[in-house]
């Protein structure tokens, strides 16, 4: 999984598709160091979450592009959250977050949208078999 510092870099390569270490320590919200940036997009390698290529510009840059996109590894992270602390139960997760953000109403339409999208493409009836 991802730690903040991990997630925060990831976002950088999602919202630019590749980037060099420079770009990325350009990109981040707080500063940090050319090392610090570095060593950590290649923890990111070794996980599994990015991968690296020669600049096309030839030196020694190197390009980082994500090897996933963000939509597969937030939902990846997500299941990993409802596992580890819902027991699989997503239903937990949903109504945790209705119980304790203060959602807009646009936000609340929005999200009664997603269920019914959801529930016309997989049906009342079909459900998921959890293990447990």
């Amino acid at each position: 999984m991802l730690t903040r510092a991990e997630s925060e870099i990831m976002r950088v390569l999602w919202d630019r598709n590749s980037a060099t270490v420079h770009d990325v320590v350009e990109g981040l919200p707080r500063a940090v160091a050319y090392t610090t940036a570095l060593t950590i997009l290649r923890i990111l390698e070794q996980k599994g979450y990015v991968r690296h290529e020669p600049h096309p510009g030839g030196g020694r840059a190197h390009v980082y592009r994500p090897v996933f996109p963000a939509s597969k590894t937030r939902q990846l992270h997500v299941r990993d959250l409802v596992d580890r602390l819902f027991g699989g139960r997503s239903e937990q997760l949903v109504v945790g977050l209705l119980d304790d953000e203060n959602l807009t109403r646009a936000e609340l339409e929005r999200l009664r949208s997603a269920i019914e999208t959801r529930l016309k493409t997989n049906g009342p009836n079909k459900s998921r078999k959890r293990d447990g």
